[in-house]
């Protein structure tokens, strides 16, 4: 009876071994391209490192960009802050003097209109046409 039973044990690990022959050939493509895939995986790898690296320094390529415009621009404003306090006060004095100029505008109006002969209603507004209307009344 042994025989029968090393025979059915024989028989049982062929058929094991059988079926077990496909399943490794399937395992065995599989890992063949897991790692192909993992070559391609790691070439990519490569590439983003690669990337990031050119990424890292454009970055600081464009943060020294920018600090060197920031200084450059606050050098500008700067030199311009004590111009923009000249032009306030020129302003100022502007609008004063242009303030006292139109007062005494106003204020020599009157004389003028009296001593410039009028012309049909034309009213003289500077010397220059109080002079040419004068030269004009003389000659009529």
């Amino acid at each position: 009876m042994s025989s029968i039973v090393d025979w059915a044990a024989d028989a049982l690990v062929l058929a094991t071994l059988g079926l077990s022959i496909p399943v490794s050939w399937r395992l065995h493509r599989s890992l063949t391209r897991v790692r192909s895939e993992r070559e391609a995986l790691d070439v990519s790898a490569e590439g983003l490192t690669e990337a990031t690296r050119a990424a890292e320094a454009a970055l600081r390529g464009i943060r020294a960009s920018t600090e060197s415009a920031g200084r450059s621009l606050g050098e500008k404003v700067t030199a311009a802050e004590p111009l923009r306090d000249d032009l306030r006060y020129l302003i100022e004095r502007a609008e004063s003097l242009a303030d006292r100029l139109e007062s005494a505008v106003q204020a020599a109006r009157p004389l003028a209109q009296e001593k410039a002969p009028a012309i049909k209603g034309f009213e003289a507004r500077s010397a220059t046409e109080r002079q040419l209307i004068q030269a004009l009344a003389r000659r009529s």
